[in-house]
């Protein structure tokens, strides 16, 4: 199978991780959503990355999943329950689903601020103080869910799909927007975000945060 986009998008970099841990093999390929627009195109009309293309039993390419959230899901039905990197049902599934609700509504909201210096060459006051309020608000509900859980990992002894999410968001907006975040303020995320870092397979889907201008 192939995984479509580059690895300092926090949303490909959990796809990534993710595959890793259940030691699902892939081809990379390093497009961006500007440079190579046209290429994911043919495997996604939203030009969106991460993009997974599954085999076929032909050995071609077969079905396309797009959106990180649901390439997990599938990942997650083609491994034994008790691998899952998330609850099946329940309290403790709901829980960690609004944590990766949270995460990922905060990474949008650093990429629409990347997109709004970078891309649309402005920083139009009002969007900007929008943006970073909301991303204010989520890093304060994040430590403090965080704080109150002293286990190794967020749900207990073991990573899952919160964890990681929230681990790729950190890095990417520590980079993206190093005055947004500051671990000596929010100390549990920073321990957390350090915890995600040290692990083998976050170490091997690293791309420091650049953006790759659009075609004129």
């Amino acid at each position: 199978m192939i995984l479509i986009g580059h690895y300092d998008s926090p949303f490909v970099r959990r796809v990534a991780i993710a595959m890793r841990l259940y030691g699902v093999a892939y081809e990379h390929r390093a497009w961006s959503v500007f440079a190579q627009s046209q290429e994911i195109a043919a495997y996604n009309p939203l030009k969106r990355v991460p993009t997974l293309i599954l085999d076929s039993e032909a050995g071609e390419a077969g079905e396309v999943l797009i959106e990180s959230s649901a390439i997990l899901d599938w990942l997650d039905e083609t491994v034994e329950p008790d691998r899952a990197l998330i609850a099946a049902s329940g309290a403790d599934r709901r829980a960690a689903l609004k944590v990766c609700a949270l995460a990922s509504g905060l990474a949008d909201k650093a990429v629409s601020l990347v997109y709004e210096r970078a891309v649309h060459g402005r920083e139009t006051p009002l969007w900007v103080e929008r943006c970073r309020s909301q991303i204010d608000g989520v890093l304060a509900a994040l430590e403090g869910d965080r704080a109150a859980r002293p286990g190794p990992w967020w749900f207990g002894e073991a990573i899952n799909h919160a964890d990681i999410m929230v681990g790729c968001t950190l890095r990417f907006l520590s980079e993206a927007h190093p005055e947004a975040f500051d671990a000596d303020r929010w100390p549990a995320l920073g321990a957390h975000a350090a915890a995600c870092e040290a692990l083998p397979e976050f170490a091997a889907v690293v791309l420091p945060f650049f953006v790759s201008p659009p075609k004129a």
